[in-house]
């Protein structure tokens, strides 16, 4: 049975000679000769068992099996040009889907400049964004949920993931304007760590380098409170609760009109963000139009 199936250019054969009405006609938009043209129906004919077109030596014209055979042909061709024509724009990266994962600092602070230029060269794509923590970000890229992922230090080597540095990221002490910060100064690590503190939660990208400040200053950081989310940090800063230390990619997340920033000459460690991506797979071509474009921005 399957080696009765037309192939596309029996379709294309059997509709070019139907509306042209003659075999020279026919091949000559077909790019065949028409003695080939003539071999190629006849042969369509004997696979199928039945005849496509009446023949003489001036006229061709379909026989009801023909007609039949050029209202499939047809449909199939249109669908097929439907399908070349979504397959190009997949190949473009002007259709489809593209979802980017990322800490909430990244989603709020770098990435709405990037899809603003990103979106508006690509305004058929959709694009999703989900802002998770550390962890939920390497597992959304890792099981493909995500096609790239912002995330902040690197990427163990044990990891199916390839990571790519796009920037350091600087620490600050914020406080009210009406708190322990007042002054316009810089402050040691030591004065902030006998302020009320308020912290990111234990396995955070955030929390991990002020526990590494801690070490490094021979330090213990008692925290007022623990949060795990920026936000909630910095409401509770604002409120006049405690003043925190966070990169400054985060302060976009923040309620900052009633804080202030104050530098950290001392703190010893910056928050390194990265692009992470699946190792020894492709990337979808908006995935890859994006990682261009993030290389035009000069972050790579």
């Amino acid at each position: 049975m399957k080696r009765n199936i037309p192939a596309l250019a029996d379709f294309q054969a059997v509709l070019s000679l139907h509306r042209a009405g003659s075999f020279r006609a026919a091949a000559a938009r077909l790019g065949l000769s028409p003695s080939a043209l003539s071999r190629q129906i006849t042969g369509l004919e004997q696979r199928l068992g039945t005849r496509l077109f009446d023949r003489d030596t001036r006229n061709v014209s379909a026989t009801s099996s023909g007609l039949a055979f050029a209202r499939v042909a047809e449909r199939m061709l249109n669908t097929v040009e439907d399908g070349v024509a979504e397959f190009e724009a997949h190949l473009s990266a002007s259709h489809g889907r593209l979802t980017i994962a990322g800490l909430p600092s990244v989603t709020a602070g770098l990435l709405p400049g990037l899809l603003k230029s990103f979106s508006r060269a690509h305004p058929d794509l959709d694009l999703r964004i989900i802002d998770a923590l550390s962890g939920p970000v390497l597992e959304a890229v890792e099981t493909g949920i995500a096609d790239l992922g912002f995330t902040a230090g690197t990427v163990s080597a044990r990891s199916r993931l390839s990571f790519r540095s796009l920037m350091e990221d600087s620490f600050v002490a914020i406080g009210r304007t009406d708190g322990p910060l007042a002054e316009d100064r810089p402050y040691a690590w030591a004065e902030l760590v006998e302020m009320p503190f308020i912290a990111m939660a234990s396995g955070t990208s955030v929390r991990e380098l002020i526990d590494g400040a801690c070490a490094r200053h021979d330090r213990v950081l008692s925290p007022r409170f623990e949060v795990a989310h920026l936000a909630t940090a910095g409401a509770l800063v604002a409120e006049g609760l405690g003043i925190s230390a966070l990169p400054t990619l985060t302060l976009p997340v923040l309620r900052t009109e009633t804080l202030v920033t104050r530098p950290i000459p001392d703190f010893g460690a910056r928050r390194r963000i990265g692009l992470v991506w699946r190792s020894g797979r492709s990337l979808s071509p908006a995935a890859a139009r994006f990682l261009a474009h993030v290389r035009e921005a000069r972050l790579i």
